[in-house]
């Protein structure tokens, strides 16, 4: 078992130890990239790239659908489009691990009750902090509201650069994606898609 680095001037505050094989991980990797992974910029490099990693992976110990279980029937008749729009988000590709930026809309059309409009954002949020493509991420959290909100529809559109192409390979910058996933009414229904898009600007 690999031991566990505890405190220390860049832990003040006693954040998670890191394990000394991860250290071992990021030390070669910077050694193999070129640089000295002893040199005074570089010795705690290691424990923060670590520590960092836990926080842009922190869906992977979280169920983004809990977030989808309290929600008010008491709606005083409401029956139209609930959006949340420019919903902005990061995560990070899973083939280079390279950072994906972007913004979200997502909207559902209530059959029964609604859900705290933060509570949208918090399931992005949960599948975004994973290592992600973008086309699983807007599937995944439109069916997370799809199984758990039970609405009629679900329209969810994310626009997204992804520094795998526009840092690296073919490194186009200013390049923007686009994925959107349609459930229910709105995939069903034509006119209800054109609705959803246009409210969300696209």
């Amino acid at each position: 078992m690999s031991s566990l680095v505890g405190p220390d001037e860049d832990n003040p505050l006693g954040k998670p130890a890191v394990p000394e094989n991860v250290q071992a991980a990021i030390r070669t990797l910077i050694e193999w990239s070129g640089d000295d992974p002893q040199r005074e910029g570089l010795i705690d490099t290691p424990k923060r790239v670590a520590r960092a990693w836990l926080e842009y992976c922190q869906g992977y110990k979280e169920d983004p659908a809990v977030h989808m279980s309290r929600v008010f029937e008491e709606v005083g008749g409401y029956d139209e489009v609930v959006l949340l729009k420019d919903i902005p988000f990061q995560s990070h590709c899973e083939h280079h691990m390279a950072p994906i930026i972007g913004k979200a809309a997502i909207a559902y059309l209530p059959r029964d009750h609604v859900v705290g409009i933060s509570k949208l954002a918090r399931v992005l949020h949960g599948y975004a902090r994973r290592l992600q493509i973008q086309e699983r991420l807007t599937a995944e959290v439109a069916q997370c509201i799809w199984d758990h909100l039970k609405p009629q529809g679900v329209a969810v559109v994310i626009e997204a650069s992804h520094a795998c192409m526009t840092a690296r390979g073919v490194r186009t910058p200013g390049v923007g994606m686009i994925t959107s996933r349609m459930m229910g009414t709105f995939l069903e229904d034509e006119r209800s898609r054109k609705e959803v898009l246009s409210l969300m600007g696209y």
